[in-house]
């Protein structure tokens, strides 16, 4: 079977965590990179959805990052039952 080499430039720090993901799924890099190649070509794109954010999720996100209206619960059913009142 003939290879072809792939460069990529990341950042070093997620490098460092995907590469340590891939560790505990007893993956490599390339062994990960030729999965990922391959759901592209099985399925005719990306395999996950990408999309663009639309405006009111993308204020919504830009405010969470400032910190503002950011809600912090004890437990997912305390969550939940906020959603309630």
């Amino acid at each position: 079977m003939k290879t072809a080499i792939i460069h990529a430039r990341i950042e070093p720090e997620i490098k460092r965590q995907a590469e340590g993901v891939l560790h505990e799924l007893g993956l490599s890099s390339t062994e990960a990179i030729r999965i990922f190649y391959r759901l592209i070509t099985l399925r005719g794109g990306l395999p996950f959805a990408v999309a663009v954010p639309n405006e009111c999720t993308a204020a919504t996100l830009e405010k969470s990052r400032r910190g503002e209206d950011v809600q912090e619960f004890e437990s997912l059913d305390a969550m939940f039952e906020s959603w309630e009142k």
